[in-house]
């Protein structure tokens, strides 16, 4: 499991997760400031040089990949600000706001949807 720490880019941090996960085929798990990646089988190991590839992806498709260092450490990867300027949220927080299963990674725009797929574990 990977943990990406995104608190200079948190207003893009759902959009750089659902990125992200996509590109490495990973299971994605929101947290406040952060995001984890754990992969499909439990054998894998998520490879952090393809997710620091992805991350300079999106931020270059963003215009901001020259004002932000992606730092490896372990388990653990930092999305820096190089000049200490952070990524302005240009939308509301509501309407990006996103809702993640615990159980399984599953994410979602909709809590009502959310509460839906909790119960499947359930069952």
């Amino acid at each position: 499991m990977l943990t990406i720490d995104c608190r200079d880019v948190i207003s893009v941090k759902n959009d750089l997760l659902v990125y992200v996960a996509d590109q490495v085929a990973a299971i994605p798990t929101l947290k406040h400031n952060q995001f984890t990646l754990s992969s499909l089988d439990d054998d894998e190991i998520i490879d952090p040089v393809i997710v620091i590839s992805a991350i300079k992806e999106f931020l270059d498709s963003i215009n901001e990949g020259k004002n932000f260092a992606v730092i490896s450490n372990h388990n653990m990867i930092n999305i820096t600000s190089i000049s200490g300027t952070i990524i302005e949220n240009t939308a509301s927080q509501s309407e990006h706001e996103m809702f993640s299963c615990t159980h399984c990674g599953y994410v979602t725009q909709y809590e009502v949807e959310l509460n839906v797929h909790m119960r499947i574990h359930y069952l």
